[in-house]
């Protein structure tokens, strides 16, 4: 049996953690650096960077504050924000992080997700996807949520994917920071059309949120989330005592 991971997703602004609702009224959390050991030493499987700002504001990521979390986390690593070439997977690998997120980069370029791939491998080529229903149907947005980029959000996670992704962030811009559950319909579609991990983000309010996830969306790997780990709402240590006691399989 597959064993279920516990993602803690750091959004990093101006070098700070922060966090909103529906991807606004961003508040300050934390020091990345920080936080990151911390979920390092407490039972996180992996841990997610993004740079959520370096994609509209046009720059590259900060690699500083890469750097040093990179130093302070003994598990894998995913990073993204601004990626937008080549030359950025190899700054950001240079870095210490195990694999690279791309999203508005790849919408711009699509060719850029089989270069990597071809180059850094499909395992390390994550394709994160934020969807939101328009008009009863799922839309990719990129630049954060900011703009809607008109493509299907399916179809381009099905297009990623046999260009070489090798596992899929899908985050719901509609339950992000809501705390209601997380986005199960569109999960299991894309579960259905792909054959590589996905990550389902947006909408943890609760340890019953992701016990319903596992058991809702079976064939989804991972359940990612923010505000719940970082404001102490919701402890991994405990979340995987009760995940491991429902019968999902997890590392404790």
């Amino acid at each position: 049996m597959i064993t279920k991971r516990i993602i803690p997703c750091l959004d990093v602004r101006d070098g700070r953690v922060v966090k909103g609702v529906n991807f606004e009224g961003l508040k300050d959390v934390s020091s990345p650096i920080e936080l990151a050991a911390y979920y390092s030493d407490c039972g996180a499987d992996e841990l997610v960077f993004y740079d959520i700002t370096a994609s509209s504001e046009g720059r590259k990521l900060f690699v500083d504050i890469l750097c040093e979390t990179a130093k302070r986390v003994f598990i894998p690593l995913t990073v993204g924000g601004g990626i937008n070439t080549v030359a950025d997977f190899e700054r950001v690998l240079s870095c210490g992080a195990d694999k690279v997120s791309v999203n508005s980069g790849a919408i711009k370029n699509p060719a850029l997700i089989g270069e990597a791939a071809k180059k850094y491998g499909d395992q390390c080529v994550v394709l994160s996807v934020d969807a939101k229903r328009v008009d009863g149907k799922y839309r990719v947005f990129a630049k954060g949520g900011r703009e809607d980029t008109g493509l299907d959000a399916f179809e381009w996670i099905k297009r990623g994917v046999d260009s070489g992704a090798g596992e899929i962030v899908l985050n719901s811009i509609d339950t992000d920071g809501v705390k209601r559950g997380f986005d199960c319909e569109m999960l299991e579609a894309v579960t259905k059309i792909v054959n590589v991990p996905v990550i389902a983000s947006g909408g943890a309010g609760s340890i019953d949120d992701f016990i319903s996830l596992f058991n809702k969306v079976p064939d989804v790997d991972a359940g990612l989330a923010a505000s719940v780990f970082h404001f102490g709402e919701v402890d991994i240590k405990e979340l995987k005592r009760e995940l491991d006691k429902n019968g999902i399989n997890v590392r404790l």
